[in-house]
């Protein structure tokens, strides 16, 4: 990579590193001035206006009257933007854990989630693979990487999950067969996946049904969330990844039903 482009990597990463700070300040106090956040954060109103209207075209705020406003807390926690600043090192602990469930020469799905990512970064370990994925980010991570080919599905592109969904999506997914499906979940409710959208429910269930082998990563605070859309029981899958701050009884109950429970250790840098 040549230096013009590193310089532009290192923007991007910072651009997004603001916009997740941003977006957690406005949730948190409910409301902030825009003079407020260029004081914040070091740089100019201009820079903080076109940082808010990005996320308020992904659905995180709404910004008016020099104000920029929360919405929804459901709408902001289903976003790529906020769950990535969410549980860092426990999606790193997971992400090392589930590399364990891949072969060199496998095809492999990765959904949405911002745990799966983490297991995007990690995947030259474990080249050469296929990866199929519907996600934008996933994609640009690993695109011009050594020993993995990719397969982008197509569709309606949301800016919210930096994904593409729909019927054409599912559609592509379903003429596929793949070795492992590696996702996460929003909430953990009843011993079940929930999530917040059905769209993207259908685009999982796909996945799943696709797949040979079926991974499933969740750090501790799924089981204290809530979501609406229900996709499957824990008990479906071959594996569930969690980090070393999930309760033991979860942990005892989930083995209880004959569910395959991995505690994913703190992983050596």
């Amino acid at each position: 990579m040549n230096a013009e482009a590193t310089n532009h990597v290192g923007r991007l990463s910072r651009q997004q590193e603001r916009q997740r700070a941003i977006s957690e300040m406005v949730m948190a106090e409910g409301a902030v001035r825009i003079e407020q956040l260029a004081e914040r954060f070091g740089t100019s109103q201009m820079t903080v206006h076109r940082d808010l209207d990005e996320l308020e075209a992904r659905g995180l705020l709404r910004k008016s009257r020099g104000m920029a406003t929360a919405l929804s807390s459901s709408l902001v926690e289903s976003s790529d933007v906020y769950r990535a600043g969410q549980q860092q090192e426990a999606k790193k602990d997971i992400a090392h854990s589930a590399l364990d469930f891949l072969e060199p020469g496998q095809a492999v799905f990765l959904d949405d989630s911002t745990t799966v990512l983490q297991v995007a970064k990690l995947l030259p370990l474990r080249a050469p693979l296929t990866v199929i994925t519907n996600v934008f980010t996933i994609l640009e991570e690993l695109k011009g990487v050594r020993g993995i080919s990719l397969i982008a599905l197509g569709g309606s592109y949301y800016n919210w999950c930096s994904s593409f969904m729909g019927g054409m999506t599912t559609e592509a997914i379903r003429k596929l067969r793949a070795d492992v499906y590696i996702m996460s979940t929003a909430a953990i409710t009843d011993d079940t996946c929930f999530f917040q959208s059905q769209a993207t429910v259908d685009i999982k269930r796909a996945m799943f049904d696709s797949s040979a082998k079926r991974i499933l990563l969740a750090d501790h605070t799924k089981f204290d969330k809530r979501a609406l859309y229900a996709l499957a029981p824990l008990a479906d899958f071959d594996a569930v990844i969690v980090d070393a701050k999930t309760r033991p009884d979860d942990i005892r109950r989930l083995e209880a039903q004959g569910v395959p429970v991995v505690v994913a250790h703190p992983a050596r840098s």
